[in-house]
């Protein structure tokens, strides 16, 4: 069975994250197959959203791997099959499928069905919007074993929560609940347990129905903007702005609302 699922229902993509056993830890293949993963959602037009999840009930993901991905990357363990080897030969691969070093270019939504810890929590930071079951716990714990938590952590974290909670967690390795998470923003929504993939799915569905053009825009012009003077974003967001005003789904949009129908957008 492959470590990442892959499904597409209608405009959505369905990521799951395939190692129940291993509390989906990130192992060599998981991080290359979700690397693949995420250039098919950002080259398929017909994707509008993806969701990630992970499989099982009891775990998002638990980060990477103690025993089979740290010794790799650090030189303790040689490679020994193709996954290893496809690590070690393209490093970016695994930045990749962390969302770290690479843009899906749609909106992506984590369905945190469960403990999102280390690489897991690193992950569900590279994400559009996330909802968590009310038993979630997050953090990134890599600095209790004197590791580095490289996968994102100290440029998002600050960004995505109030800097002293995010240097709180950083330095202590402390996880917080979903509850805690939601409070600070983190979350979007906390759910009942077993319901995360379906509140996503609602989600995704809200979101996949809208101009796909003008929603792509709308998330790299927010993404983009952050960090810049207040002249130079509004410079930037016309810029993303313009060509959706010409686009022909930016005609059907009005033309739909003046006649009382559901739009029909092609993407175009």
């Amino acid at each position: 069975m492959p470590q990442v699922l892959f499904e597409k229902r209608d405009h959505v993509a369905l990521v799951t994250l395939n190692r129940p056993e291993a509390r989906n830890a990130f192992s060599p293949e998981m991080l290359v197959r979700l690397g693949g993963v995420w250039e098919e959602v950002r080259n398929d037009d017909q994707i509008r959203v993806a969701i990630v999840t992970g499989a099982g009930d009891k775990a998002f993901c638990a980060g990477a791997d103690l025993g089979k991905l740290i010794p790799l990357i650090s030189g303790a363990r040689q490679p020994e099959d193709e996954w290893d080897r496809k690590a070690l030969e393209a490093p970016d691969l695994i930045g990749n499928g962390l969302l770290r070093t690479f843009d899906a270019g749609k909106p992506v939504i984590a369905a945190i069905n469960g403990h999102a810890i280390a690489g897991g929590m690193e992950l569900a930071q590279g994400t559009d919007l996330r909802i968590g079951v009310e038993s979630a716990k997050l953090g990134v714990q890599e600095v209790k074993w004197a590791i580095f938590p490289g996968g994102g952590s100290t440029v998002r974290l600050p960004k995505q929560l109030p800097y002293a909670r995010a240097m709180e967690l950083l330095l202590t390795g402390d996880l917080i609940t979903a509850a805690e998470a939601y409070d600070l923003g983190f979350l979007n929504r906390v759910v009942p347990e077993g319901q995360a993939v379906e509140a996503a799915m609602e989600l995704a569905e809200k979101i996949a129905a809208n101009g796909p053009i003008a929603v792509q825009a709308i998330r790299k012009s927010a993404r983009e903007c952050q960090g810049r003077t207040e002249e130079e974003a509004m410079k930037m967001e016309s810029r993303f702005a313009a060509p959706v005003f010409r686009t022909e789904d930016a005609r059907e949009g009005p033309r739909a609302f003046m006649e009382k129908r559901k739009p029909v957008y092609k993407g175009r």
